[in-house]
Order: structure tokens, then C-alpha cells, then sequence
């Protein structure tokens, strides 16, 4: 079986929420599985206390309710310790860089942890296979594995069925590459700034992707339009946006004084 090559550590995660909103919803639940170059593993697992009700819809959906979690600890107590044991690693899951990824960041900057993940290489496993068969999780795992995926929607569950999905993967299409950085080029169609894609690169500037201004250079709209900076930073964008924003912002501004970026 074809195994995937890595020059450093590689952590592997799944998150089960409170919903679907990456700005506003909340982790009940976690697992990170952390693959090393001479094929050790090690996980960190663990159920969140969201500070919220968790919705029946999503309990339903992955079987967790409040009284499961209403003594487990909340992120921001947990926040240190995981982003130590996360750095040094690049990163991967099933859909993560649409979903877990944004939302997982959005939870560290609310607990104070300042992080910034867009500097390591992501392999999101789905969109291997979205570009080569178009399917689910589930139907990836049959379709792969020749195996019936149990206990769908546990979060380590999930994670480990990701984790034989892509083994099963670099068997099938040697072509797309076995070691992270060419994986994460290409599970990457689009060259992002924020998680939520509300500022994406072209031509190697930032621009916007969204409302009156999409398209057009970010640098530009703050020059002409300062007051756009400060709604942004009112308005109900994710931390993660506003973090961006406020770095170009900066950069411009030294820009102007003729300092180095």
C-alpha cells in the first residue's frame, strides 16, 4: 500500500458542532489524529463544552446533547495545550479546509490564542476525491475500503475512516502525488486569504469576493474608502477575516512610511 510521504508531523482532524455556521457556531467535540514521518501516531481527543445549547437537529445529527457535555471542559480551556501539541504539523481531514479549519480557528482566536494556519500545507481529502470520483465520506470509505463505515459521525471515527480513504488514495492515483505539499496543491483550486473566503489572491493582491466591492483590489477600496476597514471590523464577519484585514491595513501603513513589509 502506497504511504504518504512527509518531511514533518501531519494531524489529521474532525470537529462535531453546534451547527454549520463557522463564525458563530460552536465545537462539542474533537479529534486529532497526529501522523510522524517514521509512522508513529499520536491522538488528542476530546468532548467540548460549547457554552451554548446544542441544537436537537445537530444532536440528531451526531448523537452528542448537552447533558453529554455539560462537564467536559470549554475550548478556551483546553486552547493552549492543543495548539502546543498542534505546532510543527501541516494538516488534513475530510472537508476541513471548508469547514473544521475556519471553525477550529475561529474557536483559538476567541480564546486569545493568536493563530494563523494558513502558512501550512492542508490536504483535505475530499477534494481528491471530489476531482477523481465525486462522492460522500461514506461512500468514499465503501468505495475505497470495500468496508462499511461504522459509527459515522463520531468525530474519530470519521478522522480515522479519512485517514484510510487517503492511504487508499495514493494507491489508486500515484499521478497526484504522495508527500504534503504537492498534495496540498492539489486539494487547493483557489488561492485564499481568510477562511471564509471573503478575500481571495489574483495576480498576487488581495481582493475582495464578495458585496459592492468584489473583484476589486482591497488595498484600493481602503485607500479610497477608509470607512469600508472600520465597518468591516463592526460588522459580523468571522475573527479570522477581521485578523486578515487589519494585517493588510497594517501593511499598507508601512507601506506609506517607507518601511520595510
Amino acid at each position: 500500500m502506497s504511504k504518504l510521504t512527509l518531511k514533518r508531523p501531519i494531524i489529521f482532524f474532525d470537529l462535531e458542532t453546534t451547527g454549520t455556521d463557522t463564525a458563530k457556531d460552536r465545537i462539542v467535540e474533537l479529534a486529532l489524529v497526529k501522523l510522524f514521518p517514521d509512522g508513529k501516531r499520536d491522538t488528542f481527543s476530546k468532548r467540548i463544552n460549547p457554552g451554548m445549547p446544542i441544537p436537537p437537529e445537530s444532536t440528531k445529527f451526531h448523537g452528542i446533547s448537552d447533558e453529554d457535555v455539560k462537564n467536559a471542559p470549554t475550548f478556551k480551556q483546553i486552547a493552549t495545550t492543543l495548539y502546543e501539541w498542534m505546532k510543527g504539523s501541516d494538516l488534513g481531514g475530510y472537508n476541513s479546509s471548508k469547514f473544521d479549519l475556519p471553525l477550529l480557528a475561529e474557536e483559538f482566536l476567541r480564546a486569545g490564542v493568536n493563530v494563523d494556519f494558513t502558512e501550512r500545507h492542508m490536504v483535505d481529502v475530499q477534494q481528491i476525491f471530489f476531482k477523481m470520483e465525486a462522492r460522500t465520506l461514506h461512500a468514499a470509505y465503501s468505495f475505497y475500503c470495500q468496508k462499511e463505515l461504522e459509527n459515522a459521525h463520531s468525530a474519530e471515527a470519521d478522522i480515522l475512516a479519512t485517514i484510510d480513504v487517503l492511504e487508499a488514495q495514493l494507491d489508486r492515483y500515484p499521478d497526484i502525488g504522495q508527500d504534503v505539499p504537492t498534495l496540498h496543491q492539489f486539494t487547493h483550486t483557489d488561492e485564499y486569504v481568510d477562511y471564509a473566503r471573503r478575500i481571495i489572491m489574483k495576480d498576487g493582491h488581495p481582493v475582495f469576493n464578495f458585496g459592492k466591492h468584489k473583484g476589486r483590489k482591497v488595498e484600493d477600496i481602503f485607500n479610497s474608502e477608509p470607512q469600508y476597514y472600520d465597518w468591516m471590523m463592526q460588522a459580523d464577519f468571522a475573527l479570522h477575516t477581521k485578523q486578515k484585514i487589519s494585517e493588510i491595513l497594517n501593511k499598507m501603513k508601512l507601506k506609506k512610511a517607507g518601511l520595510k513589509v
